[in-house]
């Protein structure tokens, strides 16, 4: 059984509060004033992911710092990130969802300016922790926002939040490598500056939500990971994110290019997880279904990453910017999954799949370099790709308990809400 018996859609939960269910007509250019500016800010939250991939060696030059020292950068903030995961619905339950939003974005103005003015590794590292948190609270409660109000249903929902993190993975890198040419500090300047924009933003165009009837509690996120469905989710999301993670803190150290080269690089990976991820996904799901174009992209990620660890230089950079192609399948079948695979509430099985998933893109910038340390370039790249066959295994082992969901997102991309999305 799913939800409650009513019959309803878990991923239709939300339609009351702003007209987002399933039957809706809007496509992606038809949505209101408060879904854009959410998207806006969003595309600038996914930026600062990205946005020191071109800058990682000026950092490690201008800090003194090894290249190990300098990826504590992505651990210490995803992992803050994962921990805050439990945190956020707790919050905007509480708050709403208008103000989380805003406390998000103002931690992270605060914590991305001082990142620019650090005089120490050490420093920067526990800034970006604290970016970090306020990233968490934005990032969960904006995709919970977006597909609440947002118009022509969840599936219309999912892809715009979707292009909102393609752009910003593309983006990222871009303004690192313009603002970074410069100085390593100018583009945690510039992202503060962004997301400030963002803040005013919201505060006009995004009315407060109708908060939920009961209060989340901090263990809620957990509770729900007992549901073998979105706990299958998670686990298989936990193993492809260390491969993802991989791809995106390691990579720029062995490709050992300009920040102008590199940026160009992670620009061109960017566009493709977008347009993978908005574009191409639901048709490939529509044609074979969800578990299989997620266990079949998963594979060639593998495939792939060992090309970028054995290839030549070309190789190397033919595959990183290859997977983002892979990436980009891969981020909206689990979100899909995550959000409609169990009877949780949205933001309560969101909060407990990123706790999981997140961990992964914690450790992956640690060990990577670290990995290296003890073997050669080589190995970290054949680790990622065994996490990445890992997560096919548990979609290929655990299609019981995701195939249900599976099954029921299938027909999603050929009604008519979908139809609006491609044809707009």
């Amino acid at each position: 059984m799913r939800g409650s018996g009513s019959g309803a859609d878990p991923l239709d939960e939300g339609a009351g509060a702003g007209g987002g269910g399933r039957a809706g007509g809007g496509g992606l250019p038809r949505q209101p004033k408060a879904v854009w500016a959410t998207a806006g800010a969003s595309v600038v939250a996914f930026m600062g992911i990205g946005l020191v991939d071109p800058i990682l060696p000026s950092i490690a030059k201008g800090l003194d710092a090894t290249a190990s020292q300098v990826s504590l950068l992505f651990t210490s903030y995803f992992l803050i990130t994962a921990v805050a995961m439990l945190l956020t619905g707790w919050v905007s339950s509480r708050i709403g969802g208008r103000k989380t939003l805003l406390l998000g974005l103002a931690l992270v103005v605060v914590f991305a300016a001082l990142s620019g003015t650090s005089s120490s590794v050490g420093e920067l590292v526990g800034f970006r922790a604290g970016w970090g948190l306020g990233n968490a609270l934005f990032v969960s409660t904006a995709l919970a926002v977006i597909v609440g109000a947002a118009a022509g249903g969840s599936a219309t929902a999912i892809l715009l939040y979707e292009s909102a993190l393609g752009l910003g993975m593309a983006c990222g890198p871009l303004l690192g490598a313009v603002l970074g040419n410069a100085s390593w500090r100018y583009p945690f300047f510039g992202t503060a500056a962004l997301m400030a924009i963002g803040f005013v933003c919201i505060t006009a165009f995004l009315k407060e939500q109708p908060r939920p009837a009961r209060k989340t509690s901090l263990l809620d996120p957990l509770r729900a990971l007992g549901h073998g469905g979105l706990a299958s989710a998670a686990a298989s999301a936990f193993f492809y994110n260390y491969a993802f993670f991989t791809v995106l803190a390691f990579t720029p150290f062995v490709l050992n290019m300009t920040p102008y080269r590199s940026g160009a690089v992670f620009f061109a990976w960017g566009l493709l997880l977008a347009a993978f991820s908005v574009l191409v996904a639901p048709r490939l799901q529509a044609r074979f279904g969800s578990l299989k174009v997620l266990g079949g992209s998963l594979l060639l990620l593998a495939v792939d990453l060992l090309l970028i660890g054995y290839g030549s230089h070309g190789a190397a950079v033919a595959g990183t910017i290859a997977s983002g192609a892979f990436i980009g399948l891969n981020n909206t079948v689990f979100t899909e999954l995550a959000l409609g695979v169990s009877d949780a509430p949205r933001p309560v099985a969101s909060a407990g799949y990123n706790f999981v998933r997140w961990f992964a893109a914690a450790a992956a910038p640690f060990l990577a370099p670290k990995i290296e340390e003890w073997t050669d370039v080589h190995i970290p790249f054949v680790v990622a790709a065994g996490a990445a066959v890992v997560g096919a295994g548990i979609v290929g082992l655990r299609r019981g308990a995701l195939s249900h969901e599976a099954a029921r997102l299938r027909p999603v991309h050929r009604t008519e809400d979908s139809a609006s999305v491609f044809a707009d």
